[in-house]
């Protein structure tokens, strides 16, 4: 969906029920986790995010914008490579109740997100 030489972001492959479209956003070079991330990629992630969440709410008419990461395995960390997740929200959305639980998107419905996304940003890239 969008890539810099640092940092890419993707319409991820999991999706929550009424908050469909969610995007991650990743450093290119590896970091674990937030303990190890340097300054310099935190910037660069936190600013594609922006974009991201700027597109995000044209494209989607979302109500605002949520972002969340975990780090460690206490912190709910379960892929081991610094992301954070953008997420479109309404009110009332439940979003951070347990249910009900992710589910994995269809490729054509990620795949035109991504599409809708990338016109909003302003980006041709696949």
């Amino acid at each position: 969906m969008l890539r810099t030489p640092d940092v890419t972001a993707f319409v991820g492959s999991h999706w929550w029920p009424r908050n469909e479209g969610s995007v991650i956003v990743i450093p290119n070079p590896h970091f674990e986790s937030i303990f190890d991330l340097s300054a310099e990629a935190a910037a660069q992630i936190h600013t594609v995010a922006q974009r991201v969440a700027v597109a995000m709410s044209c494209v989607y008419r979302c109500e605002g914008i949520s972002t969340r990461q975990h780090n460690g395995p206490g912190g709910g960390q379960e892929v081991w490579h610094y992301h954070l997740h953008v997420l479109p929200r309404w009110r009332n959305d439940r979003l951070y109740e347990r249910t009900p639980e992710r589910y994995r998107a269809p490729t054509d419905e990620r795949a035109d997100r991504a599409a809708l996304l990338r016109a909003a940003l302003g980006t041709d890239q696949p």
